[in-house]
C-alpha cells in the first residue's frame, strides 16, 4: 500500500463551508493557472506523503467538515523576502463527517485511519446544520 497523509488546517474567519468556496472562487487566493490555494510558513517535511494522495481537511468553527485534494507545494516568496509553501488544492470540496477539531496554530498531520469519511451521496444533498449545531451534535458523537 503506498504511503500518504493528509493535513489538517483552521479555516479562520470562515462561517461555513459554502464561505470557504466563495473565499475560493473570488480569485483572491489562486495561482496562476487558476487554482485555489492557502500560503503558509512552513513547509511540510512529509512533502512526498502529501502529495502521495493527501488532502488538506478544513476546520470551521471548531468541527472538519470539508476536504480538498493536494494537488501540489509551489515556493511562493512575498514582499518580505521570506519563502512560504502554497498548497495548491483541487476545485472540488469534498463535505466530510462533522468531527470536532480543538483550536491549533498553522497546520497538523492527519493520518489517514483520523480521517473523517466522506459524506454518502444520499447525505451530500441535505441542506448543511449551522457550525455551532454541527460542532455540538459532533462533540456528543450524533454526526
Amino acid at each position: 500500500m503506498d504511503k500518504y497523509t493528509h493535513l489538517v488546517k483552521l479555516s479562520v474567519g470562515t462561517e461555513s463551508v459554502e464561505d470557504l468556496e466563495g473565499w475560493q472562487r473570488s480569485g483572491r487566493s489562486v495561482t496562476s493557472d487558476g487554482l485555489p490555494r492557502h500560503v503558509t510558513r512552513m513547509w511540510p517535511k512529509r512533502e512526498a506523503e502529501v502529495l502521495n494522495g493527501g488532502s488538506i481537511y478544513w476546520v470551521i468553527k471548531g468541527v472538519i467538515l470539508c476536504r480538498q485534494k493536494i494537488l501540489r507545494l509551489d515556493k511562493v516568496t512575498r514582499e518580505d523576502g521570506i519563502r512560504r509553501c502554497a498548497i495548491v488544492l483541487d476545485r472540488k470540496v469534498h463535505r466530510v463527517a462533522a468531527t470536532p477539531k480543538r483550536p491549533f496554530q498553522g497546520w497538523r498531520y492527519l493520518a489517514p485511519s483520523d480521517a473523517p469519511p466522506d459524506l454518502t451521496a444520499s447525505r451530500k444533498n441535505e441542506d448543511p446544520l449551522p457550525a455551532a449545531l454541527s460542532a455540538a451534535l459532533a462533540e456528543i458523537g450524533v454526526l
